[in-house]
């Protein structure tokens, strides 16, 4: 039997009505008897649901009475909300002798001039009225009261999804897909496009998800990569894809540089890239995507998957098969595969006519068979429920069209708690990866796993089993790339909007205002895109969503720690006070400093996310919010200390203080808060009312991971046994003990004192800790799920503990342990057999005495068979290393230590194909070319401030031999080293180092000449070279030039070479350059990007016939007369553009219209002749963002309003120094949102009608203005990132 969505809303309604604490206030405050009437009424309505949910699905008045059921149940439970807290905000008042004086403090400030008693009287009486009319309409509306049916069982219960190689019906498509694949088909570029098409839920995410997957597609392709697309937001996809292809952390934000980042890692290297659901049809767009896909190795695939050709067609891609609908045998095979748990009827013939009518409505769409097939393994094997579906009124309901019938049915037969938190999910845009742990706490705050009181399982277990039933009933999906993160299909999120109704609001750009103004007073839930900049003026409507139970914002893809968000003040000030019954508020990765006390009277708040924000400290009320369930600070760097007002969080559960430097104290009281499961950080002391380790046996339901600091002031070894209790159920344990700690017998025997139980751990780290030996606990290999160790600064120690004796350890990583002078058997252990038998990355750093390292051959049969990384770095006296063979080693990374280090590790790892060297002592040009001779594998050299090297190798022709495969070569700080080469080859010695392709050198101060006669370079980067004078190279395949810092390089020493595939170029501070060599980069067809800067010896800009130019810069050319500005609008990608600074230019000619058609960006001035005289035209329509420099005449900007499009968004002004104001000339920017001013010593006013549209205001080196600060306060107080400078009060915002 279906359940409607109204009894889960109920179901926290009869459980507060029924509680006897509860009960017992409603009597001293007199109300218990409309609680009661309350409480009768809502049984008689709730005895007519079933009959409810039955007609609900065609009878549209039903569903509005259930809708308005819905709507009255939320307010019965805010306002039994509202007697529970202040029950337990009494009770706590009571306990601490503090109750006359703060019992008004939860009565909402509306009633506060009436007793709560009359107040309560009077919400119950408006409530009573709205149930006595439900009540009559459910008379006039013909419900009755219906059987409590229960659900069928055959006792299978729910099971999780069946993996996606049980796919049917697409073996054709995927074996001709493979072949593609693996083909190597002809294509003009390095890597071709594999189309996937078809309709939503036909399976084409699954069918690139198989071929994805395949054994012989992860053995054919060097590099894969999944991303989703569906909003294409280049930077954002492109960081995506080189998250895929490089372990490093690194996010970029500048496009050019992300792009060349990429292009470096995917060079020469076969690629699969598979981009899942693009809904783009912009040519443009795409080609800037796979710009750097262009260096691949040729063979490389890009699969994609779309509903729409449009694109495919314009990049000229045939044979466009559409992935089609099953065929009936096929799609009867999937139901039964979903349904039954066998691909056929053979073992139940009678439901087989059943499922062929179930297949003809499904229409062979393989989402909806699965769908239909869970929702069937749900039930029992009779024909009954089988017949139940097949004749469902939902398959003919009139909006089939929008949403797939199948999926609405599969939704329809979930039960009310399931539809309840299905309909949740709504909140979230579509490709959203979900975690599942952070919404089952969401689930939590908002009561939905509260009303199974038979159970006794924990909410957030019952959350856990929840998550499991949607998922295997296809309502959630495994996420590509991304282990422990759930995906919902486009169709599914479509259903969960569907369904939500007028409950919830997903705020995106796209929405509509006018619709959602006219449903404010309703909304009880709502999340917004976290946006860089999250303005107030769109928000501002929000104050009247009284009702709002849940705010929180969302980001689209995987999100990075290192991004900045910035919020309005006016979030907080204005719109939180309006919202009183806010449970779920999460404002995590915003820019915010402070949050105001104002968040003390949040009183139903149950989830408070402040996550990696840059707050000092929370408010004393924090204490008040009795029912919070849910803090998580993690990523608050700047968090200092915690208020004495939260012993009085009885209700606490999760509490995240990872990553919180700064704190050092825990308040006083957290070890009574009993109901914590998580508590991060666990600090130990800090005065006479810190935190004492026996407290921890007082928080028996710690789990999870959880760091104890401050181990050197426990006192006894006692007192840590006294703890252990609570460390049964960790996955993650550190373990501090504070810089300095005192050492001694008693730090071992804590330590031993500490040892978590076994079973579950799977992460230990070890910090300070002062004992000579580690316990014995430490390396047991009983630990069979532990997979990473770290150990830090732990000085004392002389031998490290047997680590090798774990068997599934695949990260170690040790520093600072100054005492150990050897390592060798008691590391990696004594038994027999092999050591370190999974460890893939092995890191030392900072071991200052260590001299020897050397493994046990003699009782081991191998040690380090899978280790793939090893780093050693400031071992400065390590001098003997005696290593069995390493095999599978590919990264070699040694920092400060002698060079004998850097020769042993070559020779026992043949296949290095990365090596980093820093520092290393000694490292002479003989040494260095001794080390040469084992690197045959090496792809790629970093060596930096190596100071005794003076040549990279005897000759190029002598590299070629032994560095066969080197790709690329850095080198930066390397202060004696004075050229590539001792010797130089022949000129027309071109295939030398035939595979090097990237060449980058940083401050060689004494580097003199740079020679290179390899003809497959590509990219050349060379920077603060101040001796260099000449450089060589042959520019055929060259992509990449990059040169600054070098003034004293000589033009005419360069090879006058032609680059007729350079893509970029960055040139600044060449003394030389002349117009002849920015000629040679002209005629190269492929350029997209152009900078050069302060190259004083220019004079003339040739012609530019640079048809695929997107960005061009010409800064501080002091002495450029000519510039063929006519032609620019002949650059019809051109969308980036700045001509700063170069004196002797005339661009008269610019007000002319000669502009690229497609311009976005521009920044110019400082020219020959000023703005103020370029006549009466104005710049491009196009432009979205544009910057003035250096006019010395003007004083408001009323003299230059006619220049400035409509258009533009951003705006910046610099260096205007007789300017004055700008209250008038601006008032026609109506879309300006960024405001940047700098160096301007006269201005004094802003134009204040463009204040309330601002997202950023940067005002620098306007003293004037600055000093002003006081009068702008309440006008920009809105904006969501202020930088002024200069001035030190609440001036700076942001």
């Amino acid at each position: 039997m279906a359940e409607t969505l109204a009894s889960a809303v109920l179901g926290p309604v009869f459980e507060k009505l029924t509680d006897e604490a509860l009960k017992k206030f409603a009597r001293s405050q007199n109300i218990h008897s409309e609680l009661n009437d309350l409480q009768n009424k809502l049984t008689h309505i709730k005895a007519v649901l079933n009959d409810a949910s039955r007609r609900e699905v065609n009878d549209e008045s039903v569903g509005l009475w259930l809708n308005n059921l819905q709507h009255l149940a939320y307010d019965i439970d805010d306002i039994l909300d509202d007697v529970a807290t202040e029950a337990m905000h009494r009770e706590l008042a009571r306990e601490s002798g503090d109750f006359t004086s703060k019992v008004r403090n939860l009565i909402p400030t509306c009633c506060t001039k009436l007793s709560l008693s009359q107040s309560l009287h009077i919400k119950l009486d408006g409530i009573t009225s709205s149930l006595q009319l439900l009540e009559n309409q459910k008379s006039d509306l013909g419900l009755v009261i219906g059987k409590d049916e229960k659900q069928k069982s055959n006792n299978r219960g729910y099971e999780t999804c069946l993996p996606e190689a049980d796919v049917v019906g697409r073996e054709g498509e995927k074996q001709n897909l493979i072949n593609k694949l693996l083909g190597g088909e002809s294509s003009k570029e390095n890597y071709s496009i594999i189309p996937i098409v078809g309709m939503g839920g036909v399976g084409k995410t699954t069918l690139a998800r198989l071929l994805y997957n395949d054994t012989r597609v992860k053995n054919h392709f060097e590099l894969q990569a999944w991303v989703c697309v569906s909003d294409f937001d280049i930077v954002k996809i492109s960081n995506s894809i080189l998250g895929c292809v490089t372990p490093e952390n690194e996010e970029l934000k500048d496009l050019n540089k992300l792009q060349m980042a990429l292009t470096e890692k995917v060079k020469d290297k076969r690629l699969l890239l598979a981009v899942d659901d693009v809904w783009i049809e912009k040519h443009q767009d795409w080609e800037i995507l796979v710009r750097p896909f262009r260096s691949c190795a040729p063979g490389s695939k890009i699969i994609m998957t779309t509903r729409k050709d449009q694109l495919l067609k314009k990049l000229g891609v045939d044979h466009l098969d559409q992935v089609e609908r099953l065929s009936d045998r096929d799609a009867l095979s999937l139901l039964a595969l979903h349904a039954l748990g066998v691909d056929n009827f053979d073992s139940h013939p009678t439901l087989r006519s059943k499922g062929e009518g179930i297949v003809r409505k499904c229409g062979g769409l393989p989402l909806a068979l699965k769908a239909i097939g869970r929702l069937l393994r749900t039930k029992q094997t009779d024909e009954e429920d089988w017949d139940e579906v097949l004749k469902s009124e939902i398959w003919d309901l009139e909006n089939s069209s929008e949403i797939v019938p199948a999926l609405r049915l599969s939704y329809h037969d979930l039960s009310s708690h399931l539809k309840q938190l299905f309909a949740y999910c709504s909140l979230f845009p579509k490709d959203f990866l979900f975690d599942k742990d952070e919404l089952v706490l969401l689930w939590m705050a908002e009561g939905y796993l509260m009303n199974e009181s038979l159970t006794n399982k924990a909410p957030e277990d019952l959350g856990h089993e929840y998550f499991e039933k949607l998922l295997s009933r296809s309502f959630f999906q495994y996420a590509p790339n991304y282990k422990s993160f759930y995906v919902m299909h486009d169709l599914m999120n479509d259903l969960a909007t569907f369904v939500a109704r007028d409950m919830f609001l997903r705020f995106e750009q796209q929405t509509e205002m006018a619709v959602v103004e006219r449903a404010l007073v309703k909304y009880r839930h709502m999340s917004f895109v976290r946006e860089r900049y999250v303005g107030y003026q769109k928000f501002e409507a929000f104050e009247r969503a009284t009702s709002l139970r849940t705010l929180f914002a969302v980001s689209f893809g995987e999100e990075q720690s290192w991004d900045n968000f910035y919020l309005s003040n006016n979030f907080l000030v204005n719109l939180i006070p309006q919202l009183p019954l806010l449970r779920v508020l999460s404002l995590k990765q915003f820019h915010i400093r402070e949050v105001p006390d104002l968040i003390g009277n949040l009183k139903h708040l149950r989830y408070l996310n402040l996550s990696q924000t840059f707050i000092e400290e929370l408010p004393e009320n924090i204490g008040n919010l009795y029912n919070l369930q849910t803090l998580i600070l993690f990523g608050c760097e700047r968090l200092t200390k915690l208020p004495k007002s939260f012993v009085k969080l009885k209700q606490l559960r999760h509490f995240d203080i990872r990553d919180t430097p700064l704190l050092k104290k825990l308040p006083v009281g957290i070890g009574e808060l009993r109901s914590l499961r998580t508590l991060t950080k666990i600090i130990i002391g800090g005065g006479e009312d810190g935190f004492a380790i026996t407290k921890l046996k007082g928080l028996s339901n710690i789990r999870g991971e959880i760091s104890i600091e401050g181990l050197h002031n426990v006192q006894s070894a006692t007192h840590a046994r006294e703890a252990n209790s609570s460390l049964r159920r960790l996955t993650k344990f550190g373990l501090n003990w504070g810089n300095g700690s005192g050492g001694g017998t008693l730090e071992k025997e804590v330590f031993n004192e500490l040892k978590p139980h076994a079973d579950m751990l799977n992460e230990l780290k070890v910090e300070f800790y002062e004992g000579i030996e580690f316990p014995v606990w430490v390396g047991d290999p009983c630990f069979q799920k532990m997979v990473s160790v770290s150990i830090r600064d732990c000085r004392k120690c002389k031998i490290l503990p047997p680590l090798g004796q774990l068997p599934f350890l695949k990260n170690l990583f040790i520093e600072g342990m100054d005492d150990v002078k050897v390592i060798g058997s008691e590391f990696t252990g004594t038994s027999n057999g092999v050591a370190f038998y999974s460890l893939e990355i092995l890191s030392f750093e900072n071991m200052s005495g260590w001299e020897e390292w050397s493994t046990n051959t003699e009782v081991l049969e191998a040690v380090f068979p899978c280790l793939g990384k090893l780093s050693i770095k400031k071992c400065p006296k390590l001098k003997q290393v005696s290593l069995n063979a390493l095999p599978s080693l590919r990264g070699l990374d040694i920092d400060e230590c002698g060079n004998g280090v850097l020769r042993t590790l070559v020779r026992s790892a043949s296949s290095i194909t990365k090596l980093k060297i820093s520092r290393i002592s000694e490292l002479t040009d003989e040494a260095w070319r001794g080390a040469l001779t084992y690197l045959g594998a090496v792809e790629e050299v970093y060596m930096d401030d190596c100071k005794d090297i003076r040549y990279l190798w005897e000759s190029e022709s002598h590299a070629s031999m032994v560095l066969g495969n080197i790709k690329k070569v850095y080198v930066s700080d390397c202060k004696n080293l004075l050229s590539l080469g001792e010797k130089e080859d022949d000129e027309d010695s071109n295939l030398l180092l035939s595979s090097l392709t990237i060449l980058d050198i940083f401050g060689c101060r004494s580097m003199e000449r740079c020679i290179l006669n390899s003809n497959s370079i590509e990219s050349i980067d060379i920077c603060n070279c101040e001796s260099l004078t000449r450089v060589s190279f042959v520019g055929q395949k060259l992509k990449s030039l990059v040169t600054y810092g070098c003034e004293k390089l000589i033009m005419e020493k360069m090879i006058n070479t032609s680059m007729p595939m350079l893509e970029d170029v960055f040139i600044s501070d060449w003394t030389d350059l002349k117009s002849q060599l920015i000629q040679l980069f002209s005629n190269s067809i492929h350029l997209t990007s152009m900078y050069i800067s302060n190259c004083p010896s220019i004079e003339s800009f040739p012609d530019i016939q640079l048809p695929n130019l997107t960005s061009l810069t010409i800064s501080y050319c002091q002495n450029l007369k000519s510039f063929p500005d006519l032609q620019l609008m002949n650059l019809t990608l051109l969308t980036y553009l700045h001509i700063i600074d170069c004196r002797c230019i005339d661009v008269a000619s610019y007000p002319g219209g000669n502009w690229p058609p497609n311009l976005v960006s521009l920044a110019i001035g400082g020219l020959k002749k000023p703005i103020l005289e370029w006549g009466s035209e104005n710049f491009p329509t196009s432009l979205v963002d544009l910057t003035l420099r250096y006019e010395p005449h003007v004083r408001n900007f009323s003299q230059l309003s006619h220049l400035l499009p409509s258009s533009l968004k951003e705006f910046g002004i610099y260096g205007f120094d007789k300017l004055e104001s700008l209250s008038v000339g601006l008032q026609h920017l109506t879309s300006l949102q960024r405001l940047f001013i700098g160096n301007c010593p006269k201005l004094k006013d802003l134009p204040e009608a463009l204040l309330p549209s601002l997202l950023r205001l940067n005002i620098h080196r306007c003293p004037i203005l600055t000093r002003r600060g006081s009068h702008y306060l309440s006008l920009i107080s809105h904006i969501p990132l202020i930088d002024v400078e200069g001035y030190k009060g609440t001036w700076l915002l942001y």
